[in-house]
């Protein structure tokens, strides 16, 4: 999408914009949802106008109807004649008729503010683009412009990455940039800074809408700040915004939904946390996670996404590099900021370890194909059960902690992953030529030597090959162990939360549990003859005993009583910290290196 932007852009003097698709959008009815969008297309070439709603999103990978939300729909034509309007489909109009001109009116209900939906309400107008105006496909090279009329009564205002023509009326060269950029229309407060660049000046704006105090924007602003110039450290540099400016777009509101998406000069950042009560640490990662974007996946693009599609699902084999590697650099970037601590950082990778490596999923999937699985789980639904606890593993926890090897692997060669991603971005991102994952193949056996390059993407991208992460992070002094000690019974996790018995998730291949035969919807009743431990944590319970113990198990399944036996084994999970915390002595040489990954003092 992005590199279509570029090259319709680079046109416009040529073509002169002189066909415009206009939009006006009001909220009269705000308070229940609802926008009234008027959409108006002009010198129509052809017989029937198509139109229709978009079934994706940028940034999302699976399909989302968007047009279940419109109702209301009327078409007219230049002398406001009412036309005739065919549904071919759930999601397509086609108007017949007209004089060359079409005039639509629609009604949209909204109540999801996200980085995918739309949210309309007395707090704000939350609009991302795809959810909420219909388009032409055929007009798609049109500029676009959109005015908003806002509720003067509730003192909004608007920021959008859209290029300001007039008071409250806005442009974008084509269909491709009007989708990528989400507007946040309400009583924000916003902040922004200045960076000079070899060429120009950058302005990076938030647009911050919550109920928290001046003070608490002010100092949320300054983290801000402190992860956008890690992450330029990074890359060397800042992407050249079109229009010279990056805006976040910040709701932290009770009635958001927690998301962050990323967009080419913006980004989406939502969450029902306030700053207040350790909300800003809390919501600063995704801050982290989404301007990273900017180079990675916004300019640093899979081929596989080009050109996006907006009418259906979009799959990509480059999502653990895309999201998986971005992911990686969030926390560090947090830690190289001074947001967290060495400790803090090096303990949070535990969690995203474990479920990774424990996973039975790696001897389906490699990171390639566990990417192709977006459309299947970026927010998708389905009403069939699945059994993605055995299947799928993210690609952003699977590339986090690829990427962390990598990192790890490299700086054992004096090398680092931070360099790596320089040269891609100099190489394609910058360029802003897509790229296969031959070029980052190449690209890496050009930075680190051929057989480096080759054996970590044969071993670990196109197989599921594990790392040596003990010898890896023993490196920068860090313990990776296990308890050989600790019993593990295989199910403690989907047992459900008022805790009598019942199995609510599949449980996973390979466990004890999985073994002796349970099941997701058993209900268990007793362990050894003794009732199950109503109220008390269930990994606590299976405590008491020892790895190798057999435990009889009574349980219910569809109403019959069944009974089997679990034979307990070693905990299979990870602890991942610091070596002074067990007392190592780290030399010198260890804790440059250590310095050199987290730039900590």
């Amino acid at each position: 999408m992005k590199t279509y932007y570029l090259l319709l852009l680079s046109c416009a003097s040529f073509i002169g914009f002189s066909q415009t698709n206009t939009y006006e959008i009001s909220f009269e009815n705000a308070v229940h949802h609802e926008a009234e969008i008027q959409a108006t297309f002009t010198d129509i070439s052809t017989d029937t106008l198509l139109v229709r709603m978009s079934r994706t999103s940028p940034g999302r990978y699976a399909l989302h109807e968007f047009a279940k939300n419109v109702y209301n729909f009327k078409a007219f034509d230049g002398n406001g004649k009412t036309l005739k309007v065919i549904r071919p489909n759930p999601y397509q109009w086609q108007i017949v008729g007209h004089n060359k001109t079409v005039r639509v009116n629609y009604t949209l209900f909204a109540n999801r503010g996200d980085g995918t939906y739309s949210q309309i309400d007395e707090t704000h107008a939350h609009l991302n683009i795809p959810a909420t105006f219909i388009y032409a496909p055929q007009l798609s090279d049109r500029k676009i412009r959109v005015h908003f009329k806002v509720r003067e009564d509730l003192n909004w205002k608007i920021a959008t990455q859209l290029q300001a023509e007039k008071e409250r009326t806005y442009t974008a060269p084509n269909l491709y940039y009007f989708m990528d950029s989400p507007t946040e229309i309400s009583n924000f407060q916003m902040r922004e800074f200045d960076i000079n660049t070899a060429n120009n000046k950058q302005t990076i704006r938030m647009a911050l809408h919550h109920h928290g105090s001046v003070a608490e924007t002010d100092a949320y602003f300054e983290q801000v700040k402190k992860v956008v110039l890690t992450e330029k450290e990074i890359f060397g540099e800042l992407p050249e915004f079109d229009f010279g400016t990056y805006t976040f777009l910040a709701c932290y509101i009770p009635n958001a939904s927690g998301d962050g998406m990323e967009h080419r000069n913006s980004t989406i950042l939502t969450s029902t946390r306030s700053l207040s009560n350790g909300g800003m640490q809390r919501n600063i990662g995704t801050v982290s996670h989404e301007f990273f974007h900017a180079w990675n996946i916004e300019r640093i693009r899979p081929k596989s996404l080009e050109p996006f599609d907006f009418s259906e699902a979009n799959m990509s084999g480059a999502l653990w590099f895309a999201e998986g590697f971005t992911s990686y650099y969030t926390n560090l970037v947090l830690c190289r900021a001074g947001i967290i601590s060495p400790e803090k950082y090096v303990k949070g990778l535990t969690g995203t370890f474990n479920y990774v490596w424990n996973s039975p999923a790696r001897q389906f999937f490699n990171p390639v194909e566990m990417s192709y699985q977006a459309p299947f789980v970026d927010a998708a639904t389905s009403v069939d059960p699945v059994n993605r606890e055995n299947t799928f593993i993210s690609y952003y926890s699977y590339g986090s902690i690829l990427g962390l090897a990598l990192d790890l692997a490299l700086r054992e060669k004096n090398l680092n992953l931070d360099d790596y991603m320089k040269l891609v971005w100099q190489s394609y991102g910058k360029k802003e030529i897509p790229y296969t994952l031959e070029n980052l193949q190449q690209t890496l056996t050009q930075y680190a030597g051929k057989s480096f390059g080759d054996t970590f993407f044969n071993t670990y991208i196109y197989k599921s090959e594990m790392p040596n992460y003990k010898s890896l992070l023993a490196t920068v002094g860090v313990v990776l162990q296990q308890d050989t000690t600790t019993p593990y019974f295989g199910a403690a996790a989907a047992i459900n939360d008022d805790k009598n018995g019942r199995i609510t998730r599949n449980i996973k291949i390979g466990t004890p549990a999985y073994k002796a035969g349970l099941d997701k919807g058993d209900e268990i009743l007793s362990i050894n003859d003794k009732p199950f431990p109503n109220g008390q944590s269930f990994d606590a319970y299976i405590k008491e005993f020892s790895v190798g113990d057999s435990l009889s198990i009574v349980f219910k399944r569809h109403g019959f009583k069944k009974t089997t036996t679990v034979t307990l084994e070693r905990d299979p999970s990870y602890k991942i910290f610091l070596a002074e915390k067990e007392g190592t002595v780290v030399n010198s040489k260890i804790k440059k290196q250590r310095k050199q990954w987290l730039k900590s003092e």
